[in-house]
């Protein structure tokens, strides 16, 4: 998995799925041990009390949806930049348990008169 800047934005207060698909170092599809996301904002604060979000039974893709407040943005703003980040544990060739962490940035857009 790399990091990502998501084309599609969000909608102020919509819902919002973020689709993860995990590979390992070889391009192999990998199913993760252990996995969690967060929702932050760029400067690294906790959205919506979204911190270590567990997945109980991860695969290889993951659809992580996000709603309502998490994706809320102040009144001011026309668009806010958010950062999903996903850490975990995985086997492969390589080892057993081996961390990875990554991030999807993604844009919040407020609507015209709604």
């Amino acid at each position: 998995m790399a990091t990502t800047i998501l084309a599609t934005k969000a909608k102020k207060n919509g819902t919002f799925v973020v689709t993860v698909d995990f590979t390992d170092e070889d391009g192999s599809t990998l199913t993760p041990t252990t996995m969690t996301w967060t929702l932050t904002n760029p400067a690294g604060e906790t959205v919506n009390s979204r911190l270590d979000v567990s997945i109980a039974a991860p695969t290889s893709s993951e659809n992580i949806v996000l709603q309502g407040d998490d994706l809320a943005i102040p009144e001011s703003s026309r668009e806010v930049l958010r950062v999903l980040t996903l850490e975990g544990t995985y086997t492969s060739t390589y080892g057993a348990d081996l961390p990875f962490k990554d991030q999807v940035y993604f844009y919040i857009e407020d609507l015209d008169a709604v």
